[in-house]
């Protein structure tokens, strides 16, 4: 490590303290005093979480010697001047207990971090290749940890399978350092090889997973993919790190990893039949995290180019980013024979009702949703369905309806296949290609280059406006049916509750409902309707005994005082939608499901 400029080591110095030890030692200082800063979020989660407050300890050593080291704001320090021959070395401890896709988690059983959460930027010498000496904990108890991460080995680590993985790695800059997350411990390993790459899975938690079943179908979903945009693959190699939590989900996407967290029972497990549900899902999110190592990691928003690692970087995008991505995670499992069209349409029927169950759908466009990502959607509270309208979901439905556009007004030229691909080609940053930056109306006018229609009033009523999408009429050419069912016909208060134990407490209130209109809060602990206490079994047998128009008085505790509503009952609200195929054969369906 001695020859590179930039060189930095990690230890679980105290795991039953969760403590990492994080050391970054600078050849060659800035003399006049040496500024470092731990970034303020991670890139793919919109959300300033300030990573420095998890810092305990820090300080400064030059060629051996103590100097001092003076904190400029709440993520930066700076080292006192020095002799320019001198080099300068940053040690910090950092508590490390965040269960999750984005920090860092320590503890007697594994290790696992994000670079943003550990590892301090040297301002000015970011773009310098640097390597990281990843070190395992003292004592026999850690004799059987190894390392699973897709950083690329430096030529100076120490050997083979001996190590388990442990040693010296490198990476071009600071942001690819940043990129790469790491897993220790005493995980499970499988890998294969998906259009010659080879991918790993390590799975760190109690599990039962059958690794023969995950490692085949991840193979078909990845093969898929890589074909999808185009052999080869822009990564050499590829690693999922999953960690098996009693209840959990989330994911984060790499360069060439990505991280995710689920419950063992989202696991396969021998002689497991067919697909189920929760497999089901699990596999769509590996599946949204893949699909991303090209749509937002190398084809990405000019707001993401040379991103701004102290502060939120807007962009008004995010619906295509996330929302085509959350398109093609499930149709990737369709295409390659997971699931079926019927089970694919289903998942597309509950997108479809998530999306209408919200009021903020009226409220809010996907491009403001995007935008304000850092300030709403990531800070979600009791009025947030009101509020804001996802670009997850509703970005995956304009996703569908782009691809139906496109399809039936060429029959069939020109898709949504096509553009993410031509994206891909021009946008993409792959090999010695930069990519260019996707700009706010670039999709758009790629989109009207390639099928020659004028999509103004598309883009201006789906991204930019709040009008309903015409799924049914658009599906109509595909053979596909969407219909409601009648529900369940009982009276309604206009609200979303949530219980522990027998309370009953309202978790949101929709907006302009029967409850709202009558003063009704969330938080409201509710008590009794028409003087019958009322719990989350009991509700709706209560309700269903009234009529629509029907007034009734409902009893609550609001904090410690008690109060009484007269609410006018609400239409039942209406059931769930459904994508029914029709049988007769339709060439637009079959080209597009590829089924």
């Amino acid at each position: 490590m001695k020859s590179a400029k930039v060189c930095y080591s990690i230890r679980p110095s105290h795991p039953e303290a969760h403590i990492f030890e994080v050391r970054c030692t600078l050849a060659t200082a800035d003399p006049a005093g040496q500024r470092f800063a731990l970034p303020a979020w991670i890139p793919g989660s919109y959300l300033i979480r300030d990573f420095a407050r998890h810092i305990v300890s820090i300080r400064a050593e030059a060629s051996g010697d103590a100097i001092a080291l003076q904190k400029v704001d709440k993520h930066t320090w700076q080292a006192a001047a020095l002799d320019p021959a001198a080099s300068l070395t940053i040690i910090c401890e950092v508590y490390a207990w965040d269960l999750s896709v984005r920090g860092a988690h320590l503890d007697q059983t594994h290790a696992f971090f994000n670079g943003c959460s550990v590892f301090l930027r040297p301002l000015g010498q970011q773009q310098l290749p640097c390597l990281v000496d990843i070190q395992p904990p003292l004592g026999e108890r850690f004799a059987n940890w190894r390392v699973a991460t897709a950083l690329a080995p430096a030529s100076d680590r120490r050997g083979g399978a001996k190590d388990h993985g442990f040693g010296v790695y490198r990476a071009a800059s600071y942001d690819e350092l940043i990129d790469y997350p790491v897993e220790m411990g005493s995980f499970s390993l499988a890998s294969f090889t998906a259009c010659g790459i080879r991918h790993e899975i390590a799975i760190s938690g109690r599990h039962d997973c059958d690794l023969a079943r995950l490692t085949a179908d991840l193979t078909r979903i990845c093969e898929w993919q890589i074909r999808f945009f185009g052999e080869a693959a822009p990564m050499p190699h590829y690693v999922f790190l999953i960690t098996a939590v009693g209840d959990g989900y989330g994911g984060l996407e790499h360069r060439a990893s990505t991280a995710l967290l689920c419950a063992r029972d989202d696991l396969p497990y021998r002689g497991m039949k067919g697909t189920p549900e929760r497999y089901r899902n699990f596999l769509g999110l590996c599946s949204h995290e893949y699909f991303h190592s090209w749509n937002v990691k190398r084809i990405k928003p000019a707001a993401f180019v040379n991103c701004n690692l102290d502060a939120e970087n807007y962009t008004t995008l995010l619906w295509a980013f996330e929302g085509f991505t959350s398109y093609y995670d499930d149709l990737a499992l369709l295409r390659c024979g997971l699931i079926t069209a019927e089970d694919w349409l289903g998942l597309i029927a509950t997108t479809i009702d998530k999306v209408q169950r919200d009021p903020g759908r009226r409220r809010q466009t996907l491009a403001e949703s995007s935008f304000d990502a850092w300030t709403k959607y990531y800070r979600p509270n009791e009025n947030t369905p009101n509020a804001v309208v996802s670009y997850y979901t509703k970005g995956s439905l304009v996703a569908l309806a782009l691809d139906l556009t496109l399809r039936a007004s060429t029959s069939n030229r020109c898709s949504l296949d096509e553009l993410m691909r031509v994206l891909w080609q021009r946008h993409g940053e792959r090999d010695q290609h930069g990519g260019m930056a996707v700009g706010d109306d670039d999709i758009r006018q790629l989109a009207e280059e390639l099928s020659g229609l004028d999509l103004e009033r598309f883009f201006a009523d789906a991204v930019h406006g709040t009008a309903e999408l015409p799924l049914a009429a658009l599906l109509k050419p595909f053979g596909i049916r969407l219909q409601r069912d009648d529900g369940s016909g009982v009276p309604t208060l206009g609200v979303k509750t949530s219980s522990s134990g027998d309370e009953l407490r309202l978790a949101t209130v929709y907006a302009a409902s029967p409850a709202q209109v009558a003063g009704l809060s969330a938080g409201d602990l509710l008590l009794a309707i028409d003087g019958l206490r009322v719990t989350a079994a009991t509700i709706e047998r209560v309700l269903c005994r009234k009529n629509a128009g029907e007034t009734v008085r409902v009893h609550a505790f609001r904090r410690d005082e008690l109060m009484e509503f007269s609410v006018v009952l609400g239409a039942p609200e209406r059931g769930k939608h459904k994508l029914l195929l029709e049988q007769k054969r339709n060439a637009l369906r079959k080209d597009w499901l590829q089924v």
